[in-house]
């Protein structure tokens, strides 16, 4: 069954949540005035956007993430949400976007003089450390009282890990990642320690697997995904284990065991490191906010 929820933030600053656990396509219709940015995020399953009264389609895929800003006219949102599909929109007004970046106006491709008044377009990649914000927002379980600032927080955190990508100069000139063919094993690599979080190949059998050489390995994954191979891992596990205890279907012990820790008080540690508390605590915060 499909569901959304709209969050005010502050004036000209809307964070969206849509959700579509059902079986059928979920569509999401809503005006959207001139002159604000839209910012969408596929966390999970495959959205669609259409445009010009259906003359025009645009997907939204798992671990992508769309920009759209037209300043000469409107672009109200029509979306469609296949079957388990989960998708985060933040929504802010120009004016509003270009007082957070006004020292760093420069570095932003359509705040620029030249770009200011051109429509603009960009799918990119979801990070480790947006995915982790994204899931957050999922996974809400604070007071209600405290919903907006909460929503507030992570909204802005949000923005600030979309551009921080940017930061590098060099990332885009690199040679290494303008071979498609090796981002694609660097993607594979992912996939793969993934799929086997609890027992994870070593770095070498690993470079064997997806057929690069270890330091092709090691550079490109940091390149692209912004941390090593096993940090990347250590925040995917940390987060997966959350929702295994959101889901409230696992004690302390089985969550421990499906990420691959066979003692206890490792993953116990490891959840401390990663949330600043341990997960019997979050479990009985969960329970006094339900």
């Amino acid at each position: 069954m499909g569901s959304q929820e709209e969050i005010k933030i502050e004036n000209d600053f809307i964070l969206l949540r849509f959700q579509n656990d059902g079986t059928s396509v979920y569509k999401v219709e809503r005006p959207v005035s001139q002159g604000l940015i839209q910012f969408h995020f596929g966390i999970k399953g495959k959205g669609k956007f259409i445009f010009n009264q259906g003359n025009y389609a645009l997907d939204l895929k798992e671990e992508k993430a769309l920009l759209f800003y037209n300043p000469q006219k409107e672009l109200p949102l029509h979306l469609e949400l296949a079957p388990n599909t989960w998708v985060i929109s933040v929504i802010i007004s120009i004016k509003k976007f270009h007082g957070l970046f006004s020292s760093e106006a420069e570095n932003i491709p359509f705040l620029s003089d030249d770009n200011k008044d051109k429509k603009y377009y960009k799918e990119t990649d979801i990070s480790p450390s947006m995915a982790i914000v994204l899931s957050q927002l999922f996974h809400y379980n604070l007071n209600p009282s405290i919903k907006n600032l909460y929503y507030k927080g992570k909204g802005y955190e949000l923005l600030s890990l979309y551009f921080n990508r940017s930061e590098d100069p060099n990332a885009e000139q690199c040679p290494f990642l303008i071979d498609e063919e090796n981002v694609l094993k660097i993607k594979k690599a992912k996939e793969i320690i993934i799929q086997n979080m609890a027992e994870p190949p070593g770095l070498e059998e690993l470079s064997e697997q997806v057929g690069l050489s270890l330091k092709k390995l090691k550079m490109g994954f940091k390149q692209i995904y912004g941390d090593t191979v096993y940090g990347f891992l250590f925040d995917y596990k940390m987060d997966y284990a959350r929702q295994l205890l959101d889901s409230g279907s696992y004690n302390v012990n089985e969550v421990g065991l499906k990420i691959g820790y066979s003692t206890g008080s490792h993953f116990i540690a490891a959840f401390k490191k990663k949330f600043g508390t341990t997960p019997k605590k979050y479990l009985m915060n969960l329970n006094t906010n339900v």
